[in-house]
Formats: C-alpha cells, sequence, structure tokens
C-alpha cells in the first residue's frame, strides 16, 4: 500500500512538472490582460489621464449601461451573430451532409473548404471590400450584366449589416462543416439499419435520428460560433468601421471606439468586461440547458 502511495505521489508530482510551464505561460498570457482590464473598468483611466487611481468603483459600467449607444450595439451584436451562427449551421449541416454520402475525392474537398477557414478576417475583408466596390466591384459588374441595379453594400445604412453577415457566414460555415461532418462520421450504423427495415424514410431518419445524436456535436459547433460572432471586430473595423452611421457597430467596436476614439480607456474597458460577462453567462446557460435536455 505504502509503494502505491508513493507512486500515485510522484506521478502527480510529474504531472504538475509537466503542466506548470504552459498554465503559468496561460497565466501570465490571458491572466494579467483580464486583470488589468478588470483594473481599467473601475478606474478614471483616460489616454489623456493615463492613470489607475482614483479607483471609481462601478461608475464607468454605470455610465457606459445608462448610454443609448450600449444598448443599440448590444441589440446589432445580438442580431447579427444570431444570423450568422444560424446561417452558419444551415449551410454547414447541409454540407457536411452531402459530403458524408461522397466517397471518393472527400479529401479534397475538406481541402478546399478549409481556404476560406485559412484566412485572416483582414483579408478576407479587404477581398470582399474589392468585390463589393461600388463602381469598380465585380459583384456590381456582374448585376449590371444580368440587368439588376448597382447596390452600395457597405454604404448602405440597410445593406451594410447584412452584407457583413454574409461575408462572415461565407468565411466561418467550413468550420461548422468539419465539426459537423466528424461528428456524422462517428455516428453508430446500426440505428439506420433498423429504421430502414421498419420501412422509415431519409427524412425520418434525418429528422428521428441524426439529428438527436448530432445534438452535442452541433451544440459545440453553435456555442464556439457564437462566441466568435459576439466578439467580432476584425470584419467591422475593415468594412465599415461601423458605419453608415452607427449601423454596423457591434459590442466590440463600440469599446473600441470608446477606449481609443473616444479616449475613455476606463469605459471601453468597461463595455469590453461587460460583453466578457455576456459571452460567459451565454456559454454556461448553453451547456446546463444542453445537460438538462440530454
Amino acid at each position: 500500500m505504502r509503494h502505491l502511495l508513493h507512486a500515485a505521489d510522484r506521478s502527480w508530482r510529474t504531472g504538475w512538472a509537466f503542466s506548470l510551464p504552459g498554465l503559468l505561460t496561460l497565466a501570465i498570457v490571458m491572466g494579467f490582460p483580464l486583470i488589468y482590464a478588470v483594473l481599467m473598468s473601475v478606474s478614471s483611466m483616460t489616454l489623456l489621464r493615463p492613470a489607475l487611481l482614483p479607483f471609481t468603483g462601478l461608475a464607468n459600467f454605470i455610465h457606459v449601461m445608462s448610454n443609448p449607444q450600449f444598448w443599440g450595439a448590444l441589440f446589432l451584436t445580438v442580431k447579427y451573430s444570431i444570423v450568422t451562427v444560424a446561417g452558419e449551421f444551415v449551410f454547414g449541416l447541409g454540407i457536411a451532409l452531402m459530403l458524408n454520402r461522397v466517397l471518393r475525392l472527400k479529401s479534397v474537398y475538406f481541402a478546399i473548404l478549409t481556404i476560406p477557414m485559412a484566412m485572416s478576417p483582414v483579408s478576407v475583408a479587404l477581398i470582399w471590400r474589392m468585390l463589393l466596390q461600388p463602381n469598380l466591384g465585380i459583384v456590381n459588374h456582374l448585376m449590371e450584366v444580368i440587368g439588376l441595379p448597382r447596390l452600395d453594400w457597405l454604404g448602405s445604412a440597410d445593406l451594410a449589416l447584412w452584407t457583413m453577415a454574409g461575408i462572415d457566414i461565407w468565411q466561418q460555415t467550413s468550420f461548422v462543416v468539419l465539426i459537423l461532418a466528424a461528428g456524422l462520421a462517428s455516428l453508430p450504423r446500426e440505428p439506420y439499419e433498423a429504421a430502414d427495415v421498419d420501412g422509415a424514410t431519409r427524412l425520418q431518419q434525418f429528422w428521428y435520428i441524426t439529428l438527436p445524436m448530432l445534438r452535442p456535436v452541433s451544440a459545440i459547433a453553435v456555442i464556439i460560433q457564437l462566441i466568435n460572432e459576439f466578439r467580432t471586430y476584425d470584419l467591422t473595423y475593415v468594412l465599415t468601421k461601423g458605419g453608415p452611421g452607427t449601423s454596423t457597430e457591434v459590442l466590440s467596436f463600440y469599446a473600441y471606439r470608446q477606449a481609443f476614439l473616444g479616449l475613455s480607456l476606463n469605459e471601453g474597458s468597461a463595455a469590453s468586461f461587460i460583453l466578457l460577462l455576456i459571452v460567459l453567462a451565454m456559454t454556461v446557460i448553453f451547456f446546463w440547458l444542453l445537460e438538462r435536455k440530454r
């Protein structure tokens, strides 16, 4: 017994010895900026007065949340995230189901699908900004060729948010495809064989077998993409800079504007911390609902 306890203790120390460098690196890279951001959010720091003291408590949070622009940015963020995640999931599931039935050249198709995902959001935004340019862009040129009017995709308050959402869906759907395709490949064949014997149609098999068994994988894909969309910044900055007006000013860009354009680092940090709390609460609730459903 003493030998077993000694071996377990040595194994525990060895595990910590291997884990400690990574944990320390993670604490330095993520922990220090997070703590400093929390301190800034309760301080009086601005770009004109870069000092933490005196601390103001929750005054910055109250001031941010009393600003109608904050609630407008939050509403836009929720709407944008719902639209993009729903689009990515629907398109991703459809493509994954088609690829699941492909037998030849499947690796080639997957390689092609990973191209948009491998591109940085900044490069994607720059490419689409050139393609959607009102006067010289190829998209408007093709529309004019088939008799449709030119559109100001990024300069119209009615179109800019939906255009940005479409670009985001184009890039991020590949990630959802990969996750769902892996989930489909791991599903057991026995329920489908039993359903074939019972005479179930393809639609019934999809609705009553595929979707329920794919729910955990789908939930992971949805929550990861929901977190990504809630903190979208790159596309907004490159494509529209929050415009026209504030029609594409999502919450992350609102925090940037408060901190660096409004010179209020404390209010920008408070807005960013509110965004972090929303994402954390959303993640906890989502997984709680998933476990309860299971």
